[in-house]
């Protein structure tokens, strides 16, 4: 067994939680990894793991060498990619997390792009809302639509994500025209149950900024669920303009309150920080940023 092998087997149960993971992800025994690591701290003389019947942790030795370990493998995964460049091709697995509906909508153009230009790298994408762990889930990159707080991770900004309010032509006819946001409170609304906090913050016309507690009788995690029932004429939403555009485009939905400034987010590419990042990763970030425009994007216009 060499070196490196023992060094990733160690971190694949770190990053996996635990050894069954781990050699799921492997695609070996578990049998094998146990005894790889048995062998890795033998040759070592020192313990990196405490083993409980519940849980695995690292000692202070095993995070050292996993700190290390990483670094190595990322160097050297990093050399087998500058190597395929020197003959003109990115090589290797990409693990990209996008939200479900803005991937869905919005990155068919950039996956056909990049499989275009780079046909040998193995695209593995994950589409879902939930906020991923890129170390412990083994992401690459995750594109991520939020106010970012501080974090470990390296974020580059993509876009600006806006957000508006609309109802159906239907329900406007049944239930009339709101007039200002607090009109809200007394409409039937679709909510987003994923949201971080209760109510509608906006920015009124004058410059005063302001949230609404809404009636939500209906409430959902999806927002291709939510622009539905929107057009089934069964309340007002407030969501992100790339979800909304084709609809108020086309007819099928009104923009209410149009003079106020509803939530506005940034959609970003995050990745682990790292000294070196695979080639494979750079390219896609760096379409991913080439694909929309920072301030207007196409939705928008």
């Amino acid at each position: 067994m060499s070196r490196l092998s023992e060094m990733a087997t160690l971190v694949a149960v770190v990053r996996h939680g635990s050894i069954t993971a781990a050699a799921d992800a492997l695609g070996s025994a578990k049998s094998a990894v146990s005894r790889r690591l048995k062998e890795l701290e033998a040759r070592l003389g020192v313990q990196l793991l405490n083993r409980t019947t519940r849980r695995l942790s690292l000692t202070e030795a095993g995070e050292r060498y996993v700190e290390r370990a990483e670094a190595i493998l990322a160097a050297v995964e990093q050399a087998d990619a500058d190597a395929s460049c020197a003959q003109g091709a990115l090589r290797g697995r990409l693990r990209a997390a996008v939200p479900l509906s803005f991937g869905l909508r919005h990155l068919g153009p950039v996956i056909r792009a990049f499989r275009e230009r780079h046909p040998e790298v193995a695209l593995d994408l994950d589409f879902a809302d939930r906020r991923v762990d890129l170390v412990a889930d083994g992401f690459d990159v995750a594109l991520r639509i939020a106010d970012l707080k501080d974090s470990s991770l390296i974020a580059r900004r993509l876009t600006v994500i806006r957000h508006a309010v609309a109802a159906s032509p239907g329900y406007i006819a049944g239930h009339g025209m709101p007039r200002t946001a607090g009109d809200l409170a007394t409409h039937c609304c679709i909510d987003y149950s994923g949201a971080a906090e209760a109510g509608w913050r906006y920015v009124a016309p004058d410059g005063r900024a302001g949230r609404v507690r809404i009636d939500s009788n209906l409430r959902a995690n999806s927002g291709e669920f939510m622009l539905h029932m929107a057009i089934a004429d069964l309340g007002i939403v407030m969501q992100p303009t790339f979800i909304l555009y084709e609809a108020l485009n086309d007819g099928r939905l009104v923009r209410l309150l149009p003079d106020y400034r509803w939530r506005v987010l940034n959609a970003w590419a995050v990745y682990p920080p790292t000294r070196y990042l695979p080639s494979r990763v750079r390219a896609f970030v760096d379409l991913l940023a080439s694909a929309f425009d920072a301030e207007r994007p196409y939705w928008d216009r």
